[in-house]
C-alpha cells in the first residue's frame, strides 16, 4: 500500500533521500532548494539514516566533495539551485567526464542578475551540454518519483552518468501538494546496492580518477562519454517500466496530453504543463483540436521520438522558461526545431520565451498561445518566430 501525504517539493525530495539512504550528502544552502539539505541534515542527527553529510563552504565545494566521495566509491547526492548551480559550473564537467553517478536535486531558479530568487530555468538550461542527464517534474509527485529511479539510471553499467532531478522553485518546491510516498523497503530494494565496478578505496585495484587526458586520447574518452548519453534513453525507459510495475505510475521520456489528434500543440517543461493542461481541457470542450507535449527528460533529447509525436500537428509553439540569448530563441526551441527539420511537411514551429523570473503564466495566457498558433495557420505566415508571452512592450 502507498503512503498517502501531503509534501512540499523540497520535502518529498528530501524523504526520496532518506528512504534511499546514501552514504555521503555534501550540500551548502541556496534559496529556493535550502530546505532539502535542511530536512535531510535533521535525518541525519536524528539518526534516521547512516549518511555522511558534510556541511561546505561553497557550491562548488559541495559538487567537489561528492566527486571525491562518488570516485572513492560511495553513493553520493546533493542539492543546489541557480548561482550555486552555475558556481559548480567546472565540476559538472569534472563529474560528467569521470563517469560518476552522482545525484542532483536541482531547484530550477533565475539565475543572475539582476538577482531574482523565483522559477525559471536559466540555471538548468546553462547546464544542459555539461553531460549530466537532465530529468524535469511538472509537480511535487514526480519530484519524488523522478529522484527515486534517477539513480538506477546513472549507475547503470551502460550509463555511469550524474543525473540532475530538476522541479521550479516555489512553484512546486515549497507548495504542499497531496502525494503518495513508497514504502521505505520497497525504494530500498527499487535502488538497490551501489557496487561500483572501480573506485578510488578499492585495494584491489590501482587507479587515479581525473587525470591529464592527452590529445592521443581525449577524443575516445569523449566520444565514449557521448555514447553513455545515447545509452541512457533505454534505461530510463526499462526504469520507468520496473518504476510502473512497482507504483502503478507511468512515465516515459516525454508526456502527450490529448495529442493524438491534435492540429496545434504546446511543447513545454516543468510546473507550467499543469496549466497548459488545464487550458487544453478548455478548449477542447469548445471543439478545438488542441494538444501538450511535457518534456520530462531533456537530456538525453529524445529528438526522433519528439518528432514522431508531433508530425501530425499543422502549428507548435515551443515555451521556453529561459532565455538562450542566441537572438533567435531559446534553448528547448533550437531542440524541438532541429528536431523537427527532416519531418515531410512539417509543422509551422514559433517559440515563447515566458515566465522569466517567476513571472506568473494563467490559463488565458496558454490559451492566447493557441489563438496565435490558429491565427498562423488560417493566414499561412508566421510573422515573428521569436515572441514572448505576457511582456510589458
Amino acid at each position: 500500500m502507498s503512503i498517502k501525504e501531503r509534501l512540499s517539493g523540497n520535502e518529498a525530495i528530501a524523504i526520496a533521500m532518506k528512504q534511499i539512504e546514501p552514504d555521503v550528502m555534501p550540500a551548502f544552502p541556496i534559496t529556493p532548494s535550502t530546505e532539502i539539505p535542511q530536512y535531510f541534515s535533521r535525518y541525519v542527527s536524528d539518526g534516521k539514516v547512516r549518511t555522511e553529510f558534510i556541511p561546505v563552504e561553497s557550491e562548488h565545494s559541495s559538487m567537489s566533495a561528492a566527486i571525491g566521495a562518488q570516485a572513492a566509491g560511495a553513493r553520493t547526492i546533493t542539492a543546489t539551485s541557480s548561482c550555486g548551480l552555475a558556481l559548480m559550473w567546472e565540476m559538472l564537467y569534472v563529474a560528467a567526464s569521470n563517469r560518476l553517478p552522482i545525484t542532483m536535486a536541482v531547484v530550477n531558479r533565475a539565475l543572475s542578475g539582476p538577482i531574482n530568487i523565483n522559477a525559471d530555468h536559466s540555471d538548468s538550461m546553462g547546464a544542459r551540454d555539461s553531460g549530466w542527464i537532465q530529468i524535469y517534474s511538472e509537480n511535487n509527485q514526480e519530484a519524488y518519483d523522478n529522484f527515486v529511479q534517477a539513480m538506477r539510471i546513472g549507475e547503470h553499467k551502460d550509463v555511469l552518468l550524474p543525473v540532475m532531478i530538476c522541479q521550479d522553485g516555489f512553484i512546486t518546491s515549497h507548495a504542499v501538494e497531496n502525494i503518495e510516498l513508497i514504502e521505505d523497503e520497497k525504494v530500498k530494494a527499487f535502488v538497490g546496492e551501489y557496487n561500483p565496478e572501480h573506485y578510488l578505496m578499492n585495494p584491489k585495484e590501482t587507479m587515479s580518477v581525473g587525470p591529464y587526458d592527452t590529445s592521443a586520447y581525449y577524443i575516445e574518452h569523449k566520444r565514449l562519454q557521448a555514447q553513455a548519453m545515447v545509452n541512457a534513453e533505454k534505461v530510463i525507459l526499462e526504469v520507468a517500466e520496473e518504476f510502473e510495475k512497482m507504483t502503478g505510475r507511468k512515465y516515459g521520456l516525454f508526456e502527450e496530453y490529448q495529442l493524438k489528434d491534435a492540429k496545434y500543440a504546446i511543447v513545454l517543461i516543468n510546473s507550467t504543463a499543469g496549466t497548459a493542461k488545464a487550458a487544453v481541457n478548455k478548449l477542447r470542450q469548445e471543439g478545438k483540436k488542441v494538444g501538450l507535449l511535457k518534456i520530462r527528460v531533456f537530456r538525453p533529447f529524445p529528438a526522433e521520438r519528439i518528432a514522431e509525436a508531433l508530425k501530425n500537428t499543422k502549428v507548435i509553439a515551443v515555451m521556453d522558461r529561459s532565455e538562450g540569448f542566441s537572438a533567435c530563441g531559446g534553448p528547448v526551441f533550437a531542440e524541438v526545431r532541429s528536431a523537427m527539420f527532416d519531418v515531410e511537411n512539417a509543422p509551422k514551429i514559433v517559440n515563447y520565451v515566458y515566465g522569466l523570473g517567476g513571472r506568473d503564466v494563467a490559463i488565458n495566457d496558454i490559451e492566447k498561445v493557441y489563438d496565435d498558433l490558429n491565427e498562423i495557420d488560417a493566414s499561412g505566415t508566421y510573422g515573428e518566430i521569436y515572441r514572448y508571452l505576457g511582456v510589458r512592450e
